[in-house]
């Protein structure tokens, strides 16, 4: 799937692109959320100037204080109940079994994306052997023949309309991985395997960051994910697979 990006009425509130089969449900309730926010400004004014209006006819308490109470407790319930749907959607619904699979690892100040290749096997990492300086950033076993075969790079490149699980990982201390654009955030912990899972529906360039401080490097620990035709998206990861 290709094409421009899901507009949605934002009005005013300029959101930024999205790009993601899940964005518009997100964006909607953002949305609403803000307009809610802006309808009880103008409510609290109005319950205001109404309590001081009938302050002294008995019996307005119970309508001016406690239905305005149990309307919000109605009210922000309901908002609750629905994000905490949109939140179970992405994080607790795992991925297709097809969708592609694609490790991603944070360190002091870098992203690192693995791909497994033909053999659509991960090789096994050890920390020890992590060493940038001599192309293992990962720490790739080289005598796991699973591994001979991976793909490292330092751009996450994805196929348009395709499912993606993102399996996140963090060499050193906590990194959290953020694309605004396709309404991503989610911590990578050291220790931990964290998946998240979406499908990129816009061609296009986004920025990949860290919004969690990191170390003194935190401000350039940037990348950039590339969605890109089915077809591009096989050419390049050819072109990596002959490249190793």
């Amino acid at each position: 799937m290709q094409g421009a990006p899901n507009p949605l009425p934002h009005g005013f509130w300029h959101l930024p692109v999205d790009g993601a089969l899940h964005g518009p449900a997100l964006d909607a309730h953002l949305l609403l959320n803000l307009w809610v926010m802006l309808g009880l400004v103008a409510l609290a004014h109005l319950v205001l100037v109404v309590g001081l209006a009938v302050r002294a006819r008995p019996g307005s308490r119970l309508a001016v204080e406690y239905l305005p109470l149990a309307a919000l407790t109605v009210l922000f319930g309901g908002l609750a109940v629905r994000a905490q749907q949109l939140w179970a959607a992405q994080r607790y619904t795992g991925a297709d079994p097809a969708a592609m699979q694609v490790e991603v690892t944070g360190m002091q100040f870098a992203w690192y994306f693995r791909y497994p290749g033909p053999d659509a096997a991960f090789g096994r990492t050890r920390l020890a052997l992590a060493s940038a300086a001599e192309g293992n950033p990962l720490g790739i076993d080289p005598e796991d023949r699973y591994g001979r075969d991976d793909v490292v790079t330092t751009e996450l490149v994805l196929p348009v309309g395709r499912e993606v699980d993102l399996t996140l990982h963090a060499q050193d201390v906590i990194h959290g991985f953020s694309v605004p654009a396709m309404r991503l955030k989610q911590n990578a912990v050291p220790g931990q395997t964290v998946h998240v899972h979406f499908t990129p529906t816009v061609v296009g360039e986004y920025a990949i960051l860290c919004n969690q401080v990191c170390g003194l490097g935190h401000y350039r620990m940037t990348a950039t994910m590339r969605v890109v035709s089915a077809e591009a998206f096989a050419a390049w990861l050819k072109g990596r697979e002959v490249g190793r």
